[in-house]
């Protein structure tokens, strides 16, 4: 009997080991289709939407969109997740492109404080303007979590991305740095967590 149990102990401990192995060799295989599949480089000639949004978090992002607006790829901006102490005219203090736009076309959205409530929040936002297609501007690596998101919190709405490049991200050669390999493996996880939620919870949020 205690021969048994002392195999049937080495037999568990084996399958739990084989088992973590096999999750660690799953992430990894999925992580490296993950930042193999990220964006290099901007949309050439993006197309005409009714409307613009782009998620704070990150450098470079309002600069884009502000320039999708000025192009005429949109009737209005909204900027979704800013700061509720941040004011339009401190954004627009801030740029010196399509500065001129903010009177007429930028709208501010504050009670986004995720990628989940920046989705709720546009969703809403396109809902009361009656628009149907939407410009999504945010960073290359936060691109297929947004999307995802955002494509369950509208899924009557036609999405193009604009993926913003930060120079800190390298995502040419990202197994050389250890921040980028470190941000990609976040953001890898979070994606992973958001697909698990969308597919658990259904159709409704």
């Amino acid at each position: 009997m205690a021969a048994t149990r002392a195999r049937r102990r080495i037999w568990l401990r084996r399958g739990v080991v084989l088992g973590i192995a096999a999750i660690i060799l799953l992430w990894l295989g999925g992580f490296l289709s993950f930042a193999a599949q990220l964006p290099r480089q901007a949309t050439a000639q993006p197309r005409v939407a009714d409307a613009i949004v782009v998620l704070t978090g990150g450098t470079g992002r309002l600069q884009i969109g502000l320039q999708l607006l000025a192009a005429g790829r949109g009737e209005q901006l909204l900027i979704s997740g800013v700061d509720p102490g941040t004011t339009a005219a401190e954004l627009q203090a801030g740029q010196s492109f399509g500065a001129d736009k903010f009177g007429c076309c930028v709208e501010l959205g504050h009670r986004a404080r995720d990628t989940r409530g920046n989705a709720i929040e546009t969703a809403l936002w396109m809902e009361r303007h009656g628009y149907r297609s939407l410009h999504l501007v945010t960073a290359s690596y936060h691109m297929p979590r947004s999307l995802l998101l955002f494509e369950r919190a509208m899924p009557t709405v036609t999405l193009w991305a604009n993926p913003v490049f930060p120079k800190h991200v390298k995502l040419a050669d990202w197994w050389y740095f250890p921040g980028t390999m470190k941000l990609l493996a976040i953001e890898y996880s979070k994606y992973l967590i958001s697909l698990l939620s969308v597919r658990l919870i259904g159709p409704e949020w």
